[in-house]
Protein backbone atom coordinates (compact mmCIF):
# COMPACT_ATOMS: atom_id res chain seq x y z
CA UNK A 1 0.00 0.00 0.00
CA UNK A 2 2.79 2.03 0.96
CA UNK A 3 4.09 1.67 -2.74
CA UNK A 4 0.68 2.52 -4.45
CA UNK A 5 0.32 5.39 -2.34
CA UNK A 6 4.34 6.69 -3.38
CA UNK A 7 2.93 5.86 -7.37
CA UNK A 8 0.34 8.14 -6.48
CA UNK A 9 2.48 11.13 -5.25
CA UNK A 10 4.79 10.60 -8.10
CA UNK A 11 2.18 11.18 -10.34
CA UNK A 12 1.10 14.52 -8.76
CA UNK A 13 4.58 15.63 -9.01
CA UNK A 14 4.90 14.91 -12.44
CA UNK A 15 1.33 16.53 -13.25
CA UNK A 16 3.15 19.68 -11.54
CA UNK A 17 1.06 19.63 -7.96
CA UNK A 18 3.16 17.35 -5.92
CA UNK A 19 0.06 16.42 -2.96
CA UNK A 20 -0.03 13.58 -0.82
CA UNK A 21 -3.02 14.51 -0.32
CA UNK A 22 -3.77 14.26 -3.37
CA UNK A 23 -2.59 10.67 -3.92
CA UNK A 24 -4.44 9.69 -1.08
CA UNK A 25 -7.45 10.56 -2.46
CA UNK A 26 -6.37 9.17 -6.14
CA UNK A 27 -5.26 5.65 -4.03
CA UNK A 28 -8.92 5.84 -2.33
CA UNK A 29 -10.72 6.23 -5.89
CA UNK A 30 -8.78 3.69 -7.06
CA UNK A 31 -9.26 0.69 -4.30
CA UNK A 32 -13.31 1.92 -4.44
CA UNK A 33 -13.40 1.57 -8.52
CA UNK A 34 -11.58 -2.07 -8.22
CA UNK A 35 -14.54 -2.94 -5.32
CA UNK A 36 -17.58 -1.47 -6.89
CA UNK A 37 -18.49 -4.75 -8.02
CA UNK A 38 -18.83 -6.12 -4.77
CA UNK A 39 -20.54 -2.83 -3.60
CA UNK A 40 -22.90 -3.33 -6.18
CA UNK A 41 -23.48 -7.11 -5.43
CA UNK A 42 -24.19 -5.80 -1.61
CA UNK A 43 -26.64 -2.97 -3.23
CA UNK A 44 -28.62 -5.50 -5.46
CA UNK A 45 -28.88 -8.12 -2.53
CA UNK A 46 -30.60 -5.30 -0.30
CA UNK A 47 -33.04 -4.62 -3.11
CA UNK A 48 -33.52 -8.12 -3.05
CA UNK A 49 -34.40 -7.72 -0.14
CA UNK A 50 -36.84 -4.80 -0.36
CA UNK A 51 -38.56 -7.02 -3.40
CA UNK A 52 -39.65 -9.71 -0.65
CA UNK A 53 -40.11 -7.59 2.03
CA UNK A 54 -44.33 -7.88 1.85
CA UNK A 55 -44.02 -11.87 2.07
CA UNK A 56 -41.02 -11.62 5.34
CA UNK A 57 -43.75 -9.75 6.86
CA UNK A 58 -46.33 -12.78 6.12
CA UNK A 59 -44.11 -14.66 7.28
CA UNK A 60 -43.19 -13.16 10.94
CA UNK A 61 -47.09 -12.25 11.58
CA UNK A 62 -48.35 -15.85 10.63
CA UNK A 63 -45.49 -17.14 13.43
CA UNK A 64 -45.10 -14.68 15.62
CA UNK A 65 -44.67 -17.15 18.45
CA UNK A 66 -42.72 -19.94 16.57
CA UNK A 67 -39.27 -18.69 16.28
CA UNK A 68 -38.29 -21.82 14.84
CA UNK A 69 -40.40 -22.31 12.71
CA UNK A 70 -40.57 -18.42 11.13
CA UNK A 71 -36.35 -19.63 10.51
CA UNK A 72 -36.74 -22.48 9.05
CA UNK A 73 -39.70 -20.48 6.32
CA UNK A 74 -37.12 -17.33 6.19
CA UNK A 75 -33.90 -19.79 4.88
CA UNK A 76 -36.79 -21.47 2.58
CA UNK A 77 -37.96 -17.93 0.62
CA UNK A 78 -33.92 -17.16 1.00
CA UNK A 79 -33.38 -20.48 -1.39
CA UNK A 80 -36.84 -19.75 -3.85
CA UNK A 81 -35.61 -16.28 -4.50
CA UNK A 82 -31.98 -16.15 -4.76
CA UNK A 83 -31.66 -13.10 -1.93
CA UNK A 84 -29.05 -13.74 0.47
CA UNK A 85 -29.10 -11.59 3.04
CA UNK A 86 -25.63 -12.03 4.19
CA UNK A 87 -23.85 -11.41 0.91
CA UNK A 88 -24.22 -7.59 1.86
CA UNK A 89 -21.39 -8.20 4.83
CA UNK A 90 -18.42 -9.29 2.02
CA UNK A 91 -17.88 -5.80 0.59
CA UNK A 92 -17.13 -4.76 4.40
CA UNK A 93 -14.73 -7.45 5.13
CA UNK A 94 -13.32 -7.38 1.88
CA UNK A 95 -12.69 -3.37 2.66
CA UNK A 96 -11.16 -4.37 6.15
CA UNK A 97 -7.53 -5.77 4.41
CA UNK A 98 -7.33 -2.22 2.23
CA UNK A 99 -8.37 -0.45 5.82
CA UNK A 100 -5.80 -1.72 8.22
CA UNK A 101 -2.60 -1.69 5.48
CA UNK A 102 -3.72 2.13 4.56
CA UNK A 103 -3.92 2.60 8.47
CA UNK A 104 -0.03 1.10 8.79
CA UNK A 105 1.27 2.36 5.78
CA UNK A 106 0.07 6.13 6.67
CA UNK A 107 1.73 5.56 10.52
CA UNK A 108 4.96 5.11 9.06
CA UNK A 109 5.33 6.70 5.46
CA UNK A 110 8.27 8.76 5.09
CA UNK A 111 6.89 12.08 4.24
CA UNK A 112 8.82 14.66 2.47
CA UNK A 113 7.97 17.82 5.08
CA UNK A 114 7.78 20.11 2.27
CA UNK A 115 4.58 18.24 1.33
CA UNK A 116 3.18 17.03 4.13
CA UNK A 117 0.29 19.19 4.94
CA UNK A 118 -3.12 19.39 2.89
CA UNK A 119 -6.31 21.71 2.98
CA UNK A 120 -5.92 23.08 6.51
CA UNK A 121 -4.19 19.52 7.99
CA UNK A 122 -0.65 20.42 9.03
CA UNK A 123 0.35 16.48 8.82
CA UNK A 124 -1.32 14.11 7.01
CA UNK A 125 0.15 11.43 9.57
CA UNK A 126 -1.35 13.15 12.74
CA UNK A 127 -4.54 13.37 13.68
CA UNK A 128 -6.46 16.30 12.68
CA UNK A 129 -6.00 18.99 15.41
CA UNK A 130 -9.70 21.23 14.06
CA UNK A 131 -11.64 17.77 14.52
CA UNK A 132 -13.07 18.43 11.24
CA UNK A 133 -12.32 14.95 9.65
CA UNK A 134 -14.04 13.07 12.80
CA UNK A 135 -17.03 15.07 12.40
CA UNK A 136 -17.06 14.11 8.95
CA UNK A 137 -16.21 10.95 9.40
CA UNK A 138 -19.23 10.31 11.76
CA UNK A 139 -21.30 11.95 9.80
CA UNK A 140 -20.69 9.79 6.30
CA UNK A 141 -20.91 6.75 8.30
CA UNK A 142 -24.52 7.59 9.81
CA UNK A 143 -25.36 8.33 6.13
CA UNK A 144 -24.11 5.08 5.12
CA UNK A 145 -25.85 3.37 8.16
CA UNK A 146 -29.24 5.40 7.73
CA UNK A 147 -29.45 4.83 3.60
CA UNK A 148 -28.41 0.68 4.23
CA UNK A 149 -30.68 0.48 7.14
CA UNK A 150 -33.26 1.74 5.11
CA UNK A 151 -33.09 -1.24 2.46
CA UNK A 152 -32.94 -3.71 4.93
CA UNK A 153 -35.35 -5.99 6.49
CA UNK A 154 -35.71 -7.03 10.09
CA UNK A 155 -36.79 -10.73 11.15
CA UNK A 156 -38.31 -8.85 14.38
CA UNK A 157 -38.63 -6.03 16.53
CA UNK A 158 -35.71 -6.86 18.75
CA UNK A 159 -33.30 -6.94 15.75
CA UNK A 160 -35.03 -3.92 14.29
CA UNK A 161 -34.33 -2.66 17.76
CA UNK A 162 -30.40 -3.21 17.45
CA UNK A 163 -30.33 -2.13 13.86
CA UNK A 164 -31.19 1.29 15.38
CA UNK A 165 -28.76 1.13 18.26
CA UNK A 166 -25.92 0.51 15.94
CA UNK A 167 -27.20 3.39 13.33
CA UNK A 168 -26.01 5.31 16.36
CA UNK A 169 -23.80 3.50 18.20
CA UNK A 170 -21.09 2.82 14.80
CA UNK A 171 -21.06 6.10 13.66
CA UNK A 172 -19.94 7.67 17.34
CA UNK A 173 -16.90 4.82 17.72
CA UNK A 174 -15.88 5.68 14.04
CA UNK A 175 -15.75 9.46 15.12
CA UNK A 176 -14.08 8.43 18.39
CA UNK A 177 -11.13 6.28 16.66
CA UNK A 178 -11.10 9.38 14.14
CA UNK A 179 -9.75 11.48 16.52
CA UNK A 180 -6.45 9.63 17.27
CA UNK A 181 -6.64 8.58 13.37
CA UNK A 182 -3.45 10.08 11.08
CA UNK A 183 -5.23 12.32 8.95
CA UNK A 184 -4.52 10.45 5.86
CA UNK A 185 -6.50 7.23 7.27
CA UNK A 186 -9.51 9.38 7.88
CA UNK A 187 -9.36 11.13 4.25
CA UNK A 188 -9.95 7.93 3.02
CA UNK A 189 -12.70 6.76 5.38
CA UNK A 190 -15.05 10.07 4.77
CA UNK A 191 -13.64 9.67 0.93
CA UNK A 192 -14.53 5.83 1.11
CA UNK A 193 -17.90 7.09 2.64
CA UNK A 194 -19.05 9.13 -0.11
CA UNK A 195 -18.08 7.21 -2.52
CA UNK A 196 -20.67 4.21 -1.56
CA UNK A 197 -23.04 6.64 -0.45
CA UNK A 198 -23.47 8.04 -4.25
CA UNK A 199 -23.16 4.85 -5.77
CA UNK A 200 -26.10 3.55 -3.87
CA UNK A 201 -28.16 6.31 -4.64
CA UNK A 202 -27.32 5.69 -8.50
CA UNK A 203 -28.51 2.11 -7.82
CA UNK A 204 -31.41 2.74 -5.74
CA UNK A 205 -32.67 5.81 -8.26
CA UNK A 206 -31.91 3.60 -11.37
CA UNK A 207 -34.22 0.60 -9.81
CA UNK A 208 -37.05 3.38 -8.91
CA UNK A 209 -36.87 4.82 -12.39
CA UNK A 210 -37.29 0.99 -13.73
CA UNK A 211 -40.17 0.03 -11.50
Amino acid sequence: MSTFLTYCYTFTQHIGYPSYGAAIIMLTLIIKFILSPLTAKQIKSMQGMQVIQPKIKELQKKYKGNQKKLQEEMRKLYKETGVNPLSGCLPIIIQMPFLISIFYALRNYPYDPHFESFLWLPSLGSPDPTHVLPVLSALSTFLIQKQMTGAQVTEGEGQASQQKIMQIVMPLFIGWISWRFPSGLVIYWVLSNVFQWAQQMIMFHGTDKGE
